[in-house]
C-alpha cells in the first residue's frame, strides 16, 4: 500500500529524497518502498517514523488500513461495561496517540532514532539534518561525531557550545557571539513496548517515545473487565519501576503518576482483586475496585455521591459469607443494615463481592403526605414533615383563591377508632387575616374584598398530621361581576355590571338612561348566549309598563340587548316585480306591501311568503283550502317572497278540482240511496 501511494503521487525518487531531507527526515528513509528494496513480505509493517514521513510528503494517510498491532485503530464494545473505567480506554480514533513531530518536553532524553535539525546563522548560514545513530551519536560535518544519547536538549546545547566553538570561532556564549546556533528535534523516535495482561489486544507496539502508560493502554484497545485498574505495573529491565492507580486519572484527572515509556518497557495489567457493586440512588452506579484500607464512604465518594432522591437513613450491604462462616449453602448470603447519622456515610469495612444498595425515597417506603382542596391556587397532595402547620400548607398551595371563605376550614383526619367502619373524622379550625398573602410593602392586603374574616392573631396555627385533608370553603353565593351589553337607541349604550343576581331588563334600560325618542321598543333584539339559548322574544313595552310581567326577564351574564331605531318602512324582496321598500301603514296587511312592490312574479312561491320583524322574529304565510294565515308586517320589517323550485312536481289544479267534484257527487248519491 505504501508503494501504491508513492507511485500514485507522481513523484520521482530524487524528488522524494529531497523533500524528506528538507522536512528533517533521512533522505533514504523510504528507499525500501521506491523499488530499490526487496519486494514481498520482508518489509513488514511501516514504522511510526515512516508513516509520519509519508504524511510530510502530503500523501494520503494509511491509518485506516493498518493492522491492529500498530496501535492506530481498535474496535469498541457494543454494550457498555458495568465495571467502572473499562470503557474509558476503548476507542475507535487515533486522538489519544502522541504526535511524532513538534516540540518535546524539557526532560525528554534523546536517543537512537531521533532526528535533529541544527541551524547555524551569522557568519555562517548552514542547516544540518542529524539522525541519531544506533550507538547514540550524531555526525556533524566538519565537527565530527557527538555522543548525545540520554541527553536533554539543554544538555546538548552545552555540549555543542564546546564542539562547535572549536570549528566556528564566532560560536561563543554571551552577546559578542557572531555565529549563533539552534538545535531542535524534528522527529522523535518510535519505541517498542509490550502491553500484556488483561488488555483487549496484548502484544508489542511501536509507539512514540513521548508515549506514556495511558498511551500504551489506548493503543492496546483498552482493558478487559477482569483488569486491575488500581495496580497497573510498568517493568523495565526486569524491575517494576512504577505502579499506577488509574482511579486517580478516572476520578480526579490526576496524571502525575503516568510515566513515559522507553524501548523494551513492559506494561502489565494484572487480574483484579477486591470489587464491590454500587446500585440504587447514586450518581454513577457501577462495579468498583477497592483497596484494603478503603471503606463504604470511599466507595460512595467514587460513585459520585447520593442522588437528591436517595433515602439517607440507612444503606443495605449484601454480602457472601466466607466458606468457613457458612452454615449451609442456603444461608451463605446475608444482608447488613448500615445506619447513617445525619446523612454521613460511616467507615464501614467492605469485602470482595459486596453489593451496596442505596434506596430511593419512592422505593424505601410510603411517603407521608397531606392534601388540600377547595379555594386555593394549587390544590393537591404535598409531602408531610414533622411540625408542619396549616399555614405552611396553604403557602405551599400558593395561597387562597379569590372567593375563599377565610373564617374557618375543615380538616379530615384518619380516625383513631375504626371499629364501626369510620373512614375519617372532621374538625373545624379557625382562620384569620394572616392567611391572605397578597400584600404590599406596608403589609396591607391588596386583593379583592370578601367575606369578613377575623383579624391577625385571632386563630392559632394548627399542626397537621400525616394524611390530613384540608378543605378551604368558598364564600356563599360568591361570584365575580356579571356583565350585560345594551346597544342601540338608549341614552347610554355600553356594557353594564349587574348589581344583583335578580337584576331585570327594565332595570338595565333605566340604568342606560331610558329609550331615545327615535327608539322602536317593539323591535328589541334580546340574545342570550348562555346554554346556546340564542334569541328570545321580548315585549319591551310590556316589560317597561309592568315590572312584574314575564317579559321583564332576569338578566344573565353575557346577555345582549339591542334596541333599533324606528324605521317607517317595510322592505319587500325576493320574487316580486319591483323589490324595494314600502312606507309603513298602520293596520295594512301583507297584501298591501306585496302590491306596493308590484305583486308576484310568475316564479313566486306565493304560499311561502315570510315576514322578518325588526326584533329577529320570522313568521311565514300559511295557506290551504280551508284556512289561511297572513302575518302583518311592522315598522322596519322585511317581506321575503321565495322562488319556486323548478324541480318540484307541478300540481294540475283543474284535474284536482274535477276529482274532488266527482268524489262529492258519489257521496251525495250514496246518501240519497241510503235514505230510500
Amino acid at each position: 500500500m505504501v508503494r501504491s501511494r508513492i507511485s500514485q503521487s507522481g513523484l520521482t525518487a530524487e524528488q522524494i529524497r529531497a523533500r524528506l531531507q528538507a522536512s528533517g527526515y533521512p533522505a533514504s528513509l523510504l528507499d525500501p518502498y521506491l523499488g530499490q528494496g526487496t519486494r514481498g513480505s520482508g518489509l513488514g509493517v511501516p514504522s511510526a517514523q515512516e508513516l509520519a514521513a509519508l504524511q510530510a510528503l502530503g500523501l494520503p494517510s494509511l491509518t485506516e488500513a493498518l493492522p491492529y498491532d500498530t496501535g492506530f485503530v481498535r474496535s469498541a464494545r457494543t454494550a457498555p461495561s458495568e465495571v467502572f473505567g473499562v470503557d474509558v480506554f476503548q476507542r475507535t480514533t487515533t486522538q489519544f496517540l502522541p504526535l511524532l513531530s513538534g516540540p518535546v518536553p524539557p526532560d525528554y532524553k534523546l536517543g537512537p532514532g531521533d532526528n535533529l535539525v541544527l541551524i547555524l546563522t551569522g557568519d555562517v548560514e548552514l542547516t544540518y539534518s542529524l539522525p541519531v545513530t544506533r550507538e547514540g551519536f550524531v555526525l556533524i560535518p566538519q565537527v565530527g561525531q557527538v555522543h548525545i544519547a540520554n541527553l536533554t536538549l539543554d544538555q546538548l546545547r552545552d555540549v555543542l557550545y564546546t564542539r562547535l566553538g572549536r570549528v566556528y570561532s564566532g560560536v561563543r556564549r554571551g552577546a559578542n557571539a557572531t555565529t549563533r546556533f539552534d538545535v531542535t528535534v524534528a522527529n522523535v523516535r518510535a519505541n517498542q513496548v509490550y502491553v500484556i495482561g488483561e488488555v483487549l489486544q496484548p502484544g508489542a507496539y511501536q509507539i512514540s517515545s513521548l508515549a506514556t502508560v495511558f498511551t500504551a493502554l489506548y493503543a492496546a484497545g483498552g482493558v478487559t473487565e477482569r483488569a486491575k485498574l488500581r495496580g497497573v505495573e510498568v517493568r523495565r529491565l526486569g524491575k517494576t519501576v512504577a505502579t499506577l492507580d488509574l482511579y486517580d486519572y478516572l476520578l480526579r484527572g490526576d496524571t502525575r503518576a503516568d510515566v513515559r515509556l522507553e524501548t523494551g518497557d513492559v506494561v502489565f495489567v494484572p487480574i483484579h482483586e477486591s470489587r464491590v457493586r454500587v446500585s440504587g440512588a447514586v450518581l454513577r452506579p457501577a462495579i468498583y475496585e477497592t483497596k484494603s484500607s478503603e471503606t463504604l464512604a470511599d466507595v460512595i465518594t467514587a460513585s459520585g455521591g447520593f442522588r437528591p432522591d436517595a433515602a439517607l437513613e440507612r444503606v443495605k450491604v449484601l454480602r457472601v459469607l466466607p466458606a468457613d462462616a457458612r452454615a449451609t449453602q442456603t444461608t451463605a448470603r446475608v444482608a447488613i443494615d448500615v445506619p447513617m447519622s445525619a446523612g454521613a456515610v460511616p467507615k464501614f469495612r467492605l469485602e470482595d463481592g459486596d453489593i451496596i444498595q442505596v434506596d430511593s425515597l419512592e422505593a424505601a417506603s410510603d411517603q407521608y403526605t397531606v392534601a388540600i382542596t377547595g379555594m386555593v391556587q394549587q390544590p393537591g397532595t404535598y409531602p408531610w414533615r414533622p411540625g408542619m402547620t396549616l399555614r405552611q400548607l396553604v403557602v405551599l398551595a400558593r395561597g387562597p383563591r379569590i372567593g375563599a371563605d377565610l373564617r374557618d376550614a375543615e380538616i379530615a383526619k384518619l380516625p383513631a377508632d375504626r371499629s364501626k367502619g369510620q373512614l375519617a373524622t372532621t374538625v373545624r379550625v379557625p382562620l384569620d387575616s394572616t392567611y391572605l398573602f397578597e400584600r404590599d410593602s406596608t403589609g396591607r392586603y391588596i386583593g379583592p374584598p370578601g367575606v369578613p374574616f377575623p383579624a391577625r392573631g385571632t386563630a392559632a396555627d394548627v399542626p397537621l398530621e400525616p394524611y390530613d385533608n384540608v378543605l378551604i370553603f368558598r364564600q356563599p353565593d360568591f361570584e365575580l361581576q356579571r356583565t350585560v351589553t345594551i346597544t342601540g337607541e338608549v341614552m347610554y349604550p355600553g356594557s353594564y355590571a349587574l348589581k344583583a343576581k335578580d337584576d331585570r331588563l327594565a332595570d338595565l334600560v333605566q340604568r342606560a338612561g331610558g329609550l331615545t325618542p327615535r327608539a322602536y321598543p317593539e323591535g328589541i333584539r334580546f340574545v342570550r348566549p348562555a346554554d346556546n339559548r340564542g334569541r328570545i322574544n321580548i315585549d319591551l313595552p310590556k316589560a317597561l309598563r309592568d315590572r312584574g310581567s314575564r317579559d321583564n326577564v332576569i338578566l344573565q351574564p353575557g346577555d345582549s340587548v339591542r334596541i333599533p331605531e324606528y324605521q317607517p318602512s317595510v322592505r319587500v324582496s325576493g320574487a316580486v316585480n319591483s323589490p324595494g321598500s314600502v312606507l309603513y301603514r298602520k293596520g295594512a296587511g301583507l297584501e298591501y306591501y306585496l302590491s306596493g312592490a308590484g305583486g308576484f312574479t310568475r316564479s313566486a312561491e306565493k304560499g311561502q311568503v315570510s315576514v322578518h320583524y325588526a326584533n329577529g322574529e320570522v313568521r311565514t304565510r300559511r295557506r290551504s283550502l280551508l284556512f289561511s294565515s297572513n302575518p302583518a308586517p311592522g315598522p322596519g320589517s322585511e317581506v321575503f317572497v321565495p322562488t319556486k323550485d323548478p324541480n318540484t312536481p307541478h300540481t294540475d289544479t283543474v284535474a284536482l278540482f274535477g276529482a274532488i267534484a266527482q268524489i262529492l257527487a258519489s257521496t251525495v248519491a250514496i246518501i240519497v240511496i241510503a235514505k230510500r
